[in-house]
């Protein structure tokens, strides 16, 4: 999606007689939403500057310009972007990455990170050389159109406010990897950017090629159970980009400094669905095994490991390493101090007190981990709260720390990459289920396909249709008892609504997210969370309603052979206020974790009727 799109002289034309922020503006509310008085301020700055940088009759008046390109797939945007054709009549995209900044500083120990002011204080981000760099791979590995037309992709940073010195510290040595692949360009350097953006824009192309490239063909995005085994051979499958990129490297400096000094460290890193947190924690655990750390990737969730000990049978690893890499929380309940160099937790918002299945062993997972690594990082979102026996939290991570003297680091991801990229779906979908207040209560961009459908009939076709690649899924909250004879035979139906009729995923598939029969089943919560699909479609029960005002919650709607709210009738009978307080957080928090199941779209039913009709209304955004 390209929020500005015109040609260079229209363009110039705009900035000369002072419209073009609110050009900008314009387009950027109708498409994206209200944006913030500093991103209005950064219009008018900058686009000064590329008027003055584009002021040559050289660079040719029809070659396209965009502004506020969004990368396929995530929610990053690009600020400026150029088009047109070098000499030999190729295609040429120049990337412009836009940076107001006048001062920064170099950053040792870790790779591509730079400090410097931002939000109020000094700190760390990503140099803006591997930034657009990063953007520029995106785009070139997510857009088909890209590749096939062989369109050439030029990244550069202009920072035009920056006063490079001959020492300057961008230009340290240790940044010559990413700045070698994307130049960066100062105050002074107007000249030398007029003659990159020239050497590969040598005539116009009436904005076809932005054209091509907007409405280009997406790859689909790349599953971490579908890389696992290229990433275990040390292959780069994911670009890290932004936050990401800082918690990364944050992490691996933290792990090599408690190698080497034995002091506990820990780490939260704070993200929401589809921030890229397991594509992190991942990339982790191959990097400081690469270092000789003895290290295991944790989650309490048997799902996803399930998943990922199927999709690497059968690789050069032997399962009884894999078995010993991807581990149980509560693995740790004998374990002595400092035994593993590093522990990646990931899902830590599902860590429990007790282990064990009958919850009587060891003291406390979380204080658990802790004590059994020098390093310890915990992937955590505290929206997915989705049993009253998930204890994991920010809260009780620290205060564990404190206990062990352990120095701990804090960070959140924010970047989108599930949902089509779209921040504006979750935090829509956050703001109607009444989970938080958010700016998108009226709607969010429409790249994410969201339907609200009339039966489960609909839902079930949907989903077959989507499902040419075995990546579409029925998913359904937990308010239909798992018939103990029809555990393991799809033939019997757990879920029946009026004429529709289906099974629970079977008890004897560890592997259903990727099983080819799945399609004939419905998962749950603890089939699906921590693992994704391209489409998903969720039915949502009785236990979540409309009651012409707001979204009620009823636990007594779930079913029997639901293990999440255990005990929750007790707790109701000693504290009503609270326990009411807590199913109704667990049962939000389900269907916020289902809704977020799908990279492209979800489709929903719901068996109140009220329901129905509020989703239908407040995501018909043409109202």
């Amino acid at each position: 999606m390209i929020v500005y799109e015109a040609t260079k002289g229209e363009f110039c034309d705009s900035v000369l007689v002072g419209s073009i922020t609110d050009e900008i503006y314009d387009v950027y509310k109708e498409k994206i939403g209200r944006s913030a008085k500093s991103q209005i301020r950064s219009w008018e700055n900058s686009m000064e500057y590329m008027y003055k940088v584009l002021n040559d009759t050289e660079i040719p008046q029809d070659c396209g310009v965009a502004i506020e390109f969004t990368i396929p797939t995530t929610s990053k945007r690009i600020d400026f972007i150029l088009t047109g054709l070098n000499q030999f009549h190729d295609d040429s995209v120049v990337i412009i990455e836009l940076k107001q900044w006048d001062s920064a500083q170099k950053v040792d120990g870790k790779d591509g990170v730079v400090r410097t002011y931002l939000g109020g204080g000094i700190r760390e981000t990503t140099h803006p050389s591997y930034q657009v760099w990063s953007y520029a791979s995106l785009i070139k590995n997510f857009n088909q159109t890209v590749e096939e037309d062989e369109i050439g992709l030029f990244p550069c940073a202009y920072l035009h406010n920056y006063d490079f010195t001959s020492d300057d510290p961008l230009k340290d040595e240790i940044y010559r990897p990413y700045y070698d692949k994307a130049p960066l360009y100062g105050k002074r350097d107007v000249l030398k950017l007029r003659e990159f953006i020239k050497k590969y824009v040598k005539y116009g192309d009436n904005s076809d090629i932005l054209y091509r490239i907007d409405n280009g063909k997406i790859r689909p995005s790349k599953k971490l159970q579908d890389t696992l085994s290229s990433m275990l051979d040390g292959n780069r499958e994911f670009i890290m980009i932004d936050e990401q990129k800082i918690a990364y490297e944050l992490a691996v400096k933290m792990a090599r400094e408690s190698y080497l000094d034995d002091r506990k460290r820990v780490l939260i890193v704070e993200g929401g669905p589809g921030t890229g947190k397991s594509v992190v924690a991942i990339n982790l655990l191959v990097d400081l095994m690469a270092d000789d750390m003895v290290s295991v990737y944790v989650t309490k969730n048997s799902a996803p490991r399930n998943v990922f000990y199927e999709k690497l049978r059968g690789g050069r690893h032997s399962l009884c390493y894999l078995k010993n890499l991807f581990k149980g929380s509560g693995s740790f309940t004998q374990s002595k101090s400092n035994e593993f160099d590093a522990i990646v937790a990931d899902e830590a918002h599902r860590l429990n007190e007790k282990s064990g299945l009958f919850s009587n062993l060891g003291e406390n997972q979380v204080k658990e981990i802790i004590n059994a690594s020098k390093f310890c990082v915990f992937f955590i979102d505290k929206h997915q709260r989705i049993s009253l026996k998930d204890y994991g939290s920010i809260e009780a991570i620290r205060e564990f720390a404190g206990y062990f003297d352990a120095e701990v680091e804090q960070i959140k991801l924010e970047s989108q990459f599930r949902c089509n990229g779209s921040d504006g779906y979750l935090s829509w979908l956050n703001d109607v289920l009444e989970i938080e207040e958010t700016a998108n209560f009226d709607g969010f961009d429409f790249d994410y396909d969201f339907r609200v459908v009339d039966s489960p009939v609909e839902l079930k076709k949907l989903i077959f249709e989507k499902n040419a690649n075995n990546n579409a899924r029925l998913l359904a909250g937990y308010c239909w008892n798992w018939i103990k004879e029809g555990k393991n035979n799809s033939d019997v139906h757990d879920i029946v609504i009026d004429d529709f009729s289906m099974s629970w995923n079977l008890g004897n598939s560890d592997t259903w997210a990727i099983d080819e029969d799945s399609i004939n089943e419905i998962g749950c919560i603890h089939t699906s969370q921590g693992l994704e699909f391209d489409y998903v479609g969720v039915i949502i029960g009785n236990d979540m309603r409309f009651d012409g005002e707001h979204i009620v919650t009823d636990f007594t709607q779930r079913a029997k052979t639901d293990q999440s709210l255990k005990g929750i009738k007790k707790r109701y009978k000693e504290n009503p206020e609270e326990a009411l307080q807590l199913a109704d957080e667990i049962i939000k928090n389900t269907y916020r974790t289902l809704m977020t199941r799908g990279m492209k779209g979800c489709y929903v039913y719901c068996e109140d009727m009220m329901l129905q009709a509020y989703l239908k209304e407040k995501s018909d955004f043409s109202s």
